[in-house]
């Protein structure tokens, strides 16, 4: 399917038109089977509104070669421009990814969460996939432990690399991390091994089908409300931007 790219307060978005999870996943997929490696980067409101004040996380977000639509705002604002787009949850398209690698013999590699959520999340995917070649390492690490989590991912040497810290630390560990993997796809999952692990839940299909996936979350994690701030003050900007 045909890729289009949308400016959205100064960043390229990469839509698919009416592209559904699948979509952007066999296009990430056509990538990786040329050995091109890339970074991914589930675009949303808070990330939009954190790089306005933040130049080094704008510079990184212009770096990483795939800004895909996640955040309901996101989808709101390129539907603003006529576009019939749909949301790309994080989520499902690590999990896309993840069974794609299982059929190509593509290890997989999950670094992030506590020891326990993280060993959790690996057991998870082990069940899905028995012949999956994956592994992992915690998030809650120093910098003595970091030369260690280099030779790993250097000798593992997985396609596809899933780092679950929180955004903007995940997309900064990637970006400082990635040269060590040229041709693989990295790509930030946020609290995903939560979800995989069974310590937290998803919002159910109704929430997800009506965009509010991030109110769900906000009922969760009620100490999350001072970044959902970054909601309104990102339609005030794509308002403006688009008038």
């Amino acid at each position: 399917m045909p890729v289009q790219t949308v400016s959205l307060l100064g960043w390229s978005v990469h839509i698919i038109p009416q592209g559904r999870v699948e979509d952007y996943g066999q296009l990430l997929l056509a990538h990786l089977d040329t050995n091109q490696g890339s970074q991914v980067i589930t675009f949303n409101p808070e990330m939009a509104m954190a790089a306005q004040r933040d130049p080094e996380f704008a510079a990184l977000l212009g770096q990483a070669e795939w800004l895909i639509p996640d955040g309901a705002g996101v989808v709101w604002a390129v539907r603003r421009l006529g576009i019939p787009v749909e949301r790309c949850p994080g989520i499902e398209l690590a999990a896309w990814l993840i069974a794609a690698c299982a059929q190509r013999g593509w290890g997989v590699a999950l670094i992030g969460a506590t020891p326990e959520v993280n060993q959790q999340a690996l057991a998870h995917w082990q069940t899905q996939y028995p012949t999956l070649p994956i592994g992992g390492q915690h998030g809650y690490f120093g910098p003595a432990d970091l030369a260690g989590i280099q030779a790993y991912l250097q000798n593992f040497a997985p396609r596809l690399v899933l780092v679950g810290m929180g955004s903007p630390r995940q997309e900064r560990w990637i970006q400082a991390q990635r040269g060590l993997l040229p041709q693989a796809l990295w790509m930030g999952v946020g609290g995903s091994f939560d979800i995989w692990a069974g310590t937290k839940q998803r919002a159910p299909q109704w929430w997800r089908d009506h965009h509010l996936e991030w109110l769900y979350r906000l009922y969760q994690e009620p100490w999350r409300w001072r970044r959902m701030l970054a909601l309104p003050h990102f339609a005030w900007a794509v308002l403006r931007q688009q008038e």
